[in-house]
């Protein structure tokens, strides 16, 4: 018995360690069976409390009268499986006559503390079908991306959501997005983590950062185009709409509108293209949007007028080009002046960190999805990189990215520098730099030693 009694205090001390120091590592040794007999035990007492059971029906009712029997219980709904994950359970459920996926979301709050877990978020499968995420732990207080992720052309992973699941950047799905955040929110770092990501994949990548470069020149090995000023940007966008011009007019000229040709293969936008004749994708990156918007003088004004014009109508005919925008700024409302709501309205995609006050939320999702404003500003700022992020169907969810140095990011771009495609439209604005060039140091004087 002494050595049984050492055993289990053993155990006990090991698993409040690991609870306490490494929770996934926690998770997969006692957390998750732990959890998953919790549920189990717990399932039906929970759901008659949480108001998720249905009284029996009226033949049901009847038979039990019929043999002399009890009335029976209320019905919660089945069970249909239990699936561990490394970071929770994932209970998907079967619902009965009568119930809605409503009742079950509305009801998530509840069972997190009925069931003892740290997260519980829920989705509609199908119909009569829900899916209960249940997380363990904290999961975005340390980010780990899976080993294996999967990634397909023009959709690469970008952050980790709270309910485990890996949020994707769909450019297929969503062609234009927004993000929004305040200074030292983890903005950047969301920014260099998709270029990361793309570094690999057959895109080609223009930049417009008006902070001289600082934020995107380090990466411009893997740049097509790269502009830091906004003179510079203007000409770039220009050019860009040219391109989107030309690819348009070979879409047309290979559109196969025969009446022999099936009505799969008759070409509406790059994608429909052969791979032979497809263009090369574009993603248009802007660091700061409010720097291209401002303006003090009438020439200032001119030239914002036409940034903002080229920049609308990438948005609104640049998705079929295989133009895509990733516009970045702390705050994007119409104070920026005419056209910027019109553009705002085409960013599908909405990604806010943490915001200094609530009108910065509503610029991305209160038009939207009004819920996730309160998500937002009450983001901490201990926690950079934690974002909110939504789309145009009213769904939000929080995330956050992994942190990823500018020295990784600068090792990936320079490790995929080869993909960079060489666009003729944008050859004047490509970034040259020396085989080896590095960016020097800023000189530092040295103080004289004293006397």
């Amino acid at each position: 018995m002494s050595w049984l009694t050492v055993l289990v205090v053993l155990v006990v001390v090991t698993a409040g360690l690991l609870r306490w120091r490494r929770p996934a590592w926690y998770w997969l040794t006692f957390g998750v069976t732990l959890a998953t007999l919790r549920v189990l035990i717990r399932y039906g007492s929970v759901m008659d409390a949480c108001g998720l059971t249905v009284p029996p029906s009226r033949w049901r009712i009847a038979v039990a009268r019929m043999a002399n029997r009890p009335a029976p219980e209320s019905r919660a709904p089945r069970i249909l499986r239990v699936r561990p994950t490394r970071t929770g359970l994932v209970l998907r459920l079967g619902l009965r006559p009568g119930q809605d996926a409503f009742d079950v979301a509305a009801s998530c709050d509840r069972l997190r503390h009925s069931f003892a877990m740290y997260g519980v978020t829920s989705r509609e499968i199908r119909s009569g079908v829900v899916e209960l995420r249940m997380t363990g732990y904290d999961i975005l207080k340390r980010v780990q991306m899976p080993a294996r992720v999967a990634t397909v052309p023009m959709r690469v992973p970008v952050a980790l959501r709270e309910d485990g699941a890996v949020h994707y950047r769909d450019y297929r799905t969503t062609p234009h997005a927004l993000t929004l955040g305040a200074t030292k929110s983890g903005k950047s770092v969301y920014q260099r983590n998709l270029v990361a990501e793309l570094a690999s994949q057959d895109v080609a990548l223009v930049g417009i950062d008006c902070k001289q470069g600082v934020e995107l020149f380090p990466l411009a090995r893997r740049f097509s185009a790269l502009a830091d000023n906004p003179d510079t940007a203007a000409e770039l966008l220009d050019a860009l709409v040219s391109h989107m011009e030309g690819v348009y007019h070979l879409i047309r000229a290979e559109q196969r509108i025969t009446a022999d040709v099936p009505d799969a293969e008759i070409a509406a936008d790059i994608w429909d293209l052969p791979d032979h004749l497809r263009p090369t994708p574009v993603v248009l990156l802007v660091d700061e949007v409010a720097e291209l918007a401002l303006f003090a003088t009438k020439d200032e004004e001119k030239r914002r007028d036409r940034i903002i014009t080229a920049l609308a109508r990438l948005a609104q005919l640049g998705r079929a080009a295989g133009i895509y925008l990733e516009i970045c700024g702390q705050r994007f409302g119409s104070e920026l002046g005419k056209g910027i709501t019109m553009l705002r309205a085409q960013l599908t995609g909405r990604t806010a960190h943490r915001v200094n006050d609530e009108s910065s939320a509503n610029m991305a999702f209160g038009d939207i999805a009004p819920d996730a404003v309160v998500a937002a500003i009450q983001i901490p700022t201990d926690k950079p990189g934690l974002a909110v992020v939504g789309d145009a169907t009213g769904g939000w969810a929080r995330v956050r990215t992994s942190h990823t140095t500018l020295r990784q990011a600068v090792n990936a771009c320079n490790r995929h520098a080869h993909r960079t495609p060489d666009l003729p439209a944008l050859a004047r604005f490509r970034p040259t730099l020396p085989p080896n060039a590095t960016v020097p140091a800023p000189a530092v004087e040295s103080a004289p030693a004293p006397a």
